[in-house]
C-alpha cells in the first residue's frame, strides 16, 4: 500500500504533513468564538496563547476545529474492503477505480491468485457471450465489456487492490487510526480470529504505518475516549427487524460487491454481518441454464477462503424516508448495478406495503415512486433517455 497526500497548504516539500502548522492554524480557530477582534486579529496573536488553546482543546475532547484542515489522500494499492471501512465512516469524500470501467488484471506478487485470475477470465467470456446474445439490440460492445467486467468481479477477492482518492479531515483521519487501532487490538485478543479478520488487521497496521509516516497522526485526537469502533461491521443484526415509517431499518442479503455500491449513499446508515453459511450471490442473466448456475457456485465456492467479493453477506440499512427516495432517484435506473436496482426496488415495495398497513401519512407520496424506473417518477427529469424497455419497467437482467 502507498498513500501520498496531493498538494495542499500543509504539504511539505517532502510530501509529508506539516502538522504543527495545522494545528496552529485551528487552534486560532478555535478563538473565533470568544474574539472580539474576529480571525483576522488571532492571525496575529502571540504563539504561546495559541499553544495553549491548542493543548486545551485536544485534552479537553474540543476536537471539532480540527475538522477545518482536509486532506486529499491518493491511496494506491489499497485493499477493496479497506476502502470499504473507510467508506463507511461519515464525512468523507471518495473517487475509487472501478471494477466496471476497468478489467482486472493481475499483477506480479499481487495478493490475487491465479485461481481468481482464471475464473474471472473465464466469466468474462460468459457473460459477454450471453449478453450479447440477449441484449445486443441495446448495448453496443463496449457496454457490453463494462457490464460483463461488472459481473466477473464477483468472483475476485475483497482484498483486491484498487486505488482511491480520499479527502477527509485531520480530526476525522485520526479518529479513524483510532478506530482501527481497537479493531486490530480485539483480534489480537480473539482466539478464533478469522482469515479475513487477521488480513484485514494486517492491511490496517500498514495503513496506520503510512499515516505515521505521513506525519498526520496526534496522539491526543487518536485517544478514542467514547470508545468507537470501525462503523462496517457488527454482530448485532437480527434478520427478521424492520421498521417503515418517517424513518426506517431494514435487512437483507447482499453480495460485498453491493454493499460496496450503497455505501456511496452517505446519508444513509450501514453495517454487516457475514452469514453463518456460505452463500453466493448468482447474476439473474444465468439463471435460465441451470447448468450455468451451479457452474458458477461450484467456481465461486473454490475460491472461498479468499472472500470473493460475490460472497452474501447480512446488510441492515438505515436512515430517512427522504433520503431513502433519493437512493431510488439514484438507483431505480438501467444504468445501475442489477444487484443493488434489484434490491432497492425490493426494499421500496416493502416500504410502500408497511406503510398500507398503517395508513401512514407517507402512503400518497411513496405511490408515486412505485410505477417503475426513476424516470417515472413525477419530480425527477431524465437528461438521457435509455430508450430500454426492461431498464424502464426494472425487468432487466443484467
Amino acid at each position: 500500500m502507498e498513500i501520498k497526500i496531493l498538494p495542499n497548504q500543509f504539504l511539505l516539500d517532502d510530501g509529508t504533513f506539516d502538522l504543527d502548522h495545522a494545528l496552529n492554524f485551528c487552534g486560532k480557530i478555535a478563538g473565533v468564538c470568544y474574539s472580539k477582534e474576529g480571525f483576522q486579529a488571532l492571525e496575529n496573536e502571540d504563539v504561546e496563547k495559541t499553544n495553549r488553546r491548542i493543548k486545551r482543546t485536544l485534552t479537553s475532547g474540543h476536537h471539532s476545529v480540527y475538522d477545518h484542515v482536509f486532506i486529499n489522500f491518493d491511496i494506491k494499492n489499497i485493499p477493496k474492503i479497506l476502502a470499504m471501512v473507510l467508506n463507511n465512516e461519515k464525512q468523507y469524500t471518495t473517487s475509487e477505480k472501478s471494477a466496471r470501467y476497468t478489467k482486472f488484471e493481475r499483477q506480479d506478487g499481487s495478493i490475487i491468485t491465479e485461481k481468481e485470475e482464471e475464473l474471472y477470465n473465464k466469466w468474462l467470456d460468459i457473460f459477454e457471450e450471453k449478453i450479447k446474445k440477449s441484449y445486443s439490440n441495446v448495448y453496443q460492445d463496449s457496454k457490453i465489456i463494462k457490464l460483463a467486467q461488472e459481473n466477473a468481479r464477483y468472483l475476485v477477492s475483497v482484498f483486491m487492490p484498487t486505488e482511491m482518492i480520499y479527502t477527509t479531515s485531520l480530526r476525522q483521519i485520526n479518529y479513524i487510526a483510532a478506530y482501527m487501532i481497537k479493531y486490530i487490538s480485539n483480534v489480537n485478543k480473539k482466539i478464533d480470529s478469522t482469515n479475513f479478520e487477521t488480513k484485514l488487521a494486517n492491511y490496517m497496521k500498514e495503513f496506520i504505518t503510512n499515516l505515521t509516516d505521513l506525519n498526520v497522526l496526534n496522539a491526543e485526537l487518536m485517544k478514542n475516549e467514547k470508545n468507537s469502533s470501525v462503523s462496517l461491521f457488527t454482530t448485532s443484526i437480527n434478520p427478521d427487524e424492520s421498521y417503515f415509517g418517517d424513518i426506517y431499518l431494514t435487512t437483507y442479503k447482499g453480495s460485498l460487491a453491493e454493499l460496496a455500491q450503497t455505501q456511496r449513499h452517505r446519508t444513509l446508515n450501514y453495517q454487516m454481518k457475514f452469514l453463518d453459511k456460505k452463500e453466493y450471490f448468482v447474476p439473474p442473466i444465468l439463471e435460465d441454464e441451470k447448468s450455468l448456475v451451479e457452474e458458477w457456485l461450484e467456481d465461486i465456492n473454490s475460491v472461498k477462503e479468499v472472500t470473493p467479493q460475490g460472497e452474501l453477506v447480512l446488510i441492515k440499512e438505515s436512515g430517512t424516508y427522504e433520503n431513502f427516495i433519493l437512493k431510488c432517484k439514484e438507483r431505480l435506473c438501467s444504468a445501475a448495478q442489477l444487484e443493488i436496482m434489484k434490491q432497492t426496488r425490493e426494499t421500496l415495495l416493502q416500504y410502500k406495503d408497511a406503510l398500507e398497513k398503517t395508513n401512514h401519512p407517507l402512503l400518497q407520496d411513496i405511490e408515486r415512486y412505485s410505477h417503475g424506473a426513476r424516470c417515472t417518477f413525477d419530480d425527477y427529469t431524465c437528461s438521457n433517455d435509455c430508450h430500454f424497455k426492461e431498464g424502464k419497467t426494472l425487468q432487466r437482467k443484467i
